[in-house]
């Protein structure tokens, strides 16, 4: 047998590479169950395997398209730059599992004689293929089609198809994306009928300029082009202007439906005019600019890999369309082209990227990287060509990418040579090579964000490797910028999402940005209990390993959105709505469209309680423009007229489990609400769905704070009566007599509080291996094993308790000295907590680390008995110091087990900023109130920190019996410097004197 997987070359025996189209000549899906053997070497079974005769009827069966890894064969392995066997190109191991595949089939009744193309739309990673016994030839290129001419081999009944596909192969050296190595044949095979004389290829060219649209059909056969809305019935090869269309964009993605006749055969076209262009410095589409509010996507599925189904990929794309995503890079290869088709028709930007990465030869320091080799040439420029060649009739893709992270070399100037002589109406983007000459764009990955502000000045600093002042940096300073990865969504995160858009949309230079990435990569797996998880690289017993890298999309792997989408959706919203005195101020941030498809309402809130509501009309407003409207006449007068209190300890209506109280009367803070809707259904969406909200706080009045109904008389009880042993007594509150702690509010049984600095670890706490590891840091000077020690305890008058302490690690001098000052007033117990710094926190003696607390807080231990929460103030899903845009302030209710959010990897979550007061309630036990003075942060699960640290996966944590309530001054930001900068300094806690306080009032039994 030929050793093809071992060949640098690209293939052999493929027709030229051509046009994915949809068209009514007859295509056979030879999907389905196919006899399936693996073996361990690259030869497989032997020469026996395309022999019709041979007797596979003991081989097992696999569905086609799937990864024969996913199902139940050998293991899915995961990298993130490294290559999973030795570099020694084009050489791979003896040990190379490969998957022999044989399929029988018959013709349908009817299939017409003629030419026939057999057609693979995706193997990973070489696929030899054989038809009744004939050797047909081989292709690599995982993420690209390949097809045969099999005119004269195919026979109406009883063909043998058979398709050796090996793991390793020469390809896999250009294929290290940072993803699961998944083996197979993934991707649909097809057998398609072509008419003597047809149309094999054509190219559709639709401009647009000023309202007008030029439109020319080529092919590579003569042909009638058909376009009955615009009039136009011309032959291939000839020109048509039309004098009024509607351009095509991703805000409307307008297509004029046609088709391309020749042959008996009829092609559809789907034709969106766009003119796509590079001018001053900027990237303009249709003559305007555009910002790509943009995600990087690997195709994911948790069950099925990159193995995916239409409906699959229509929920994708109507979960970008709802959060906001108006751009696509389709990282790190080109999608199953149907895919594209639904960008076209859905309304997306795509980055087209080549199926090339070779960024595990940095453990080679970049020698034999494949762009400088000659031998790799045919192999890159033909996985330029079958991108390029497949998908450039798709409107969507406005740009093309030549590949990721796969450094630089002749092989870029080479593509960028041929993709510009074959379609000069797109511009190139590759990121990597530092003089950018292939490139029409500057680009970067994860700058921080003063580098992003440098870069949209054209005042970056100059490129290593490249000569300040060359002609490189004078043209890199002149060409727009197009940050293709940022905000790395690992785990709980990513921060300053808002921070990076308000840069993006400051400066003329940014063409746009996209986040890493849309999916985590986890795939389904079920422990020893029959409980369904998602696995991540560690979970497979190999090295090298990328561990949990994977897990680091906006989606949870079951395409749930995380909290991190709930926050982009909110940063990239295409409108932007304020107050400004009596006015609203509403901005199109949109760059081709009107504010006519949406509509707006409002609605005023008072301690979160609605007082009123009504439409909103907003005038005519052009994109990238703004309009300012008059505050409606109820919501002025709301302001001026008095508010009064609510009378003393009258309750508001409850909120029903997991929505909002319903209306009522309220007294103190009041927000008003201004939404932007969809006016009318999407296809994405239904009429009503929300595009973008603004709030703004009207007046200055605080919230009302209620005095609840008692469970006792209001008036404490003397110094010491009815005191337990032990007891300290202040009016319906005991402490501890030894520790201070506080072990009852009236009826209610506590423990609390500890001074809390600790949070289980985020990803982006944990950085990227050495870098940024915060995490590391702090567990080495002990942040998550603080010990607590009494200091005394005082009572300067009978309504009045202090308790002195310190907390600090084991080994470390450094920690806080605490005071928690207790005033019973009113039936309420006031508590004010001061903590100050002690000991080394700066260049410690021992390591010379210098660290910050995480968290500044205090932690209780409540009753297990507790099941819900009700809150003014964010929400209703978590938030952090850098990551709270999402959440609006109002009254929330929630279970404490709907506060969770189960990342696969547990860590930090579920926290509130800015609450203003909560309750909780739990049959049989009496309510618990705090109010912040004015604000606290607030975590409640059923699990400490600890806990939550140590557990590998969401169903290790279990109910601890007791529920713990963080009630914090604060926690430091998220970032996302799991591959990325280092949290920005404002968002970290500083080492200093601390003080907050809290009110604790406890009322009837719930």
């Amino acid at each position: 047998m030929l050793d093809f997987h071992e060949d640098p070359g690209p293939g052999s025996g493929r027709r030229a590479p051509r046009a994915d189209f949809v068209s009514d000549a007859p295509r056979l899906s030879l999907n389905g169950q196919w006899r399936f053997r693996l073996c361990g070497t690259a030869g497989g079974t032997g020469p026996s395997i395309a022999d019709p005769g041979l007797d596979d009827t003991g081989w097992e069966t696999i569905r086609v398209p799937s990864h024969w890894v996913l199902e139940g064969h050998d293991q899915p392995l995961y990298t993130n730059t490294a290559y999973p066997f030795p570099i020694d190109p084009p050489y791979l191991p003896d040990s190379n599992p490969t998957g022999d595949y044989r399929l029988r089939f018959d013709l349908p009744p009817g299939w017409p004689g003629g030419r026939a193309v057999l057609r693979f739309q995706g193997v990973d990673s070489c696929g030899t293929v054989w038809l009744n016994g004939e050797l047909l030839g081989h292709s690599k290129g995982s993420r690209l089609p390949f097809e045969f001419d099999v005119t004269g081999k195919v026979r109406p009944r009883g063909n043998l198809l058979a398709v050796r596909v090996q793991r390793w192969s020469s390809g896999s050296y250009l294929e290290d994306q940072d993803m699961w190595w998944l083996p197979g044949i993934f991707r649909d095979v097809e057998l398609l009928s072509r008419p003597e004389g047809g149309i094999d290829d054509f190219t559709v060219r639709a401009s647009y300029s000023s309202g007008s649209g030029t439109l020319l059909v080529t092919a590579d056969a003569p042909g009638l082009v058909e376009v009955p809305e615009l009039g136009i019935t011309v032959p291939t090869g000839q020109e048509s202007t039309i004098g009024r269309v509607e351009p095509w964009s991703a805000e409307h993605p307008r297509l004029y439906h046609g088709t391309l006749s020749a042959a008996g055969e009829t092609i559809a076209l789907a034709i969106g005019f766009r003119t796509v262009e590079i001018s001053g410095g900027r990237l303009l589409i249709n003559g305007a600019p555009v910002l790509f509010r943009g995600v990087n996507r690997h195709e994911h599925d948790p069950d099925r890999g990159r193995s995916l189904d239409r409906e699959t990929m229509i929920r994708d794309i109507e979960l970008m369309k709802r959060h906001n995503v108006n751009a696509v890079r389709t990282a790190h290869y080109p999608p199953h082209p149907e895919f594209l088709r639904l960008c076209d028709e859905y309304g997306l930007w795509v980055v087209d990227e080549c199926d090339i990465e070779t960024h595990g030869f940095i453990y080679a320091g970049w020698e034999g990287n494949p762009p400088v080799e000659p031998m790799w040439r045919e192999a890159l420029l033909d996985r330029a060509r079958r991108m390029v060649e497949r998908d450039k009739n798709h409107p969507s893709v406005v740009i093309w990418s030549l590949g990721n992270e796969s450094g630089s070399g002749p092989a870029f100037a080479d593509i960028e040579t041929w993709i510009r002589e074959r379609d000069p109406t797109r511009p190139l983007h590759y990121e990597r090579d530092p003089s950018y000459r292939h490139s029409d764009f500057y680009s970067l990955m994860y700058p921080s964000l003063d580098d992003l502000e440098r870069i949209g000045r054209r005042k970056e600093e100059t490129p290593e490797g490249v000569v300040p002042g060359s002609a490189d940096d004078v043209r890199r300073r002149g060409l727009p910028f197009l940050l293709c990865e940022y905000a790395h969504a690992m785990g709980n995160g990513p921060g300053s999402l808002v921070d990076y858009q308000a840069i993006l949309e400051s400066y003329e230079r940014f063409c746009g940005a996209f986040v890493w990435e849309w999916i985590d990569h986890g795939l389904a797996g079920v422990d020893e209990l029959g409980r369904r998880y998602y696995r991540h690289g560690g979970d497979i017993d190999h090295q090298p390993n990328g561990e949990r890298y994977c897990l680091d999309g906006l989606l949870f792997p079951d395409r749930t959105p995380s909290p991190g989408l709930a926050e982009l959706r909110k940063a990239i919203e295409p409108v932007s709505i304020s107050v400004e005195g009596g006015e609203i101020v509403v901005v199109n941030k949109h760059d081709a469209v009107s504010l006519a498809h949406l509509g707006f309402r409002w609605q005023v809130k008072v301690d979160g309680i609605r007082r009123a509501a009504g439409p909103l009309v907003v005038p005519g407003c052009p994109p990238r423009s703004e309009v300012r409207v008059p505050l409606p006449d109820e919501v002025a007068a709301m302001m001026r007229e008095p508010h009064p209190a609510a009378p003393d300890g009258e309750r508001q209506p409850a909120a029903p489990c997991g929505g909002e109280p319903r209306t009522a009367e309220a007294s103190g803070e009041m927000w008003l609400t201004v939404e932007a809707v969809l006016a009318e259904d999407a296809r994405w969406a239904r009429a009503g769905h929300v595009i973008a909200w603004g709030q703004a706080r009207l007046g200055s009045a605080t919230p009302h704070r209620r005095t609840p109904h008692r469970r006792s008389p209001r008036h404490p009880h003397p110094t010491g009566a009815g005191s337990r042993a032990g007891e300290v007594r202040l009016g319906e509150a005991a402490f501890d007599g030894r520790t201070g702690r506080l072990t009852r509010l009236g009826g209610l049984e506590l423990d609390g509080p500890v001074l809390d600095v600790w949070r289980a670890p985020t990803e982006n706490d944990r950085g990227q291996g050495p870098r940024n590891a915060l995490a590391a840091d702090w567990e080495a000077v002990g942040l998550d094993r603080f010990l607590h020690r009494g200091g005394g305890i005082e009572r300067p008058d009978d309504h009045t308790l202090v308790v002195r302490g310190r907390s600090g690690p084991a080994t470390r001098t450094l920690g806080f000295r605490t005071t928690y000052t207790y005033r019973w007033r009113d039936g309420a117990l006031h508590l004010l907590v001061e903590a100050d710094p002690v000991g080394d926190w700066d260049d410690t003696a021992y390591g010379h680390l210098t660290v910050n607390p995480p968290r500044m807080g205090t932690r209780w231990s409540l009753p297990g008995g507790y099941t819900d929460v009700t809150w003014l103030g964010r929400g209703p899903g978590e938030s952090y110091a850098d990551s709270r845009a999402a959440a609006r302030v109002g009254r929330y209710a929630r279970s404490i087990d709907a506060l969770q959010t189960p990342y696969p990897v547990p860590q930090e979550n579920g926290n509130h900023v800015e609450t203003r007061w909560l309750e909780l309630s739990g049959p049989g036990l009496p309510m618990l109130r705090v109010d912040g003075e004015p604000h606290l942060d607030f975590t409640a699960r059923r699990w400490t920190s600890e806990a939550l640290q140590a557990a590998r996966r969401p169903h290790d944590l279990t109910d601890s019996g007791r529920v713990w309530l963080n009630l914090d001054h604060g926690q430091q930001g998220i970032g996302s410097a799991s591959c990325g900068p280092a949290l920005p300094e404002r968002y970290r806690l500083e080492v200093r004197r601390y003080s907050w306080s809290m009110t604790l009032t406890v009322a009837r039994g719930s």
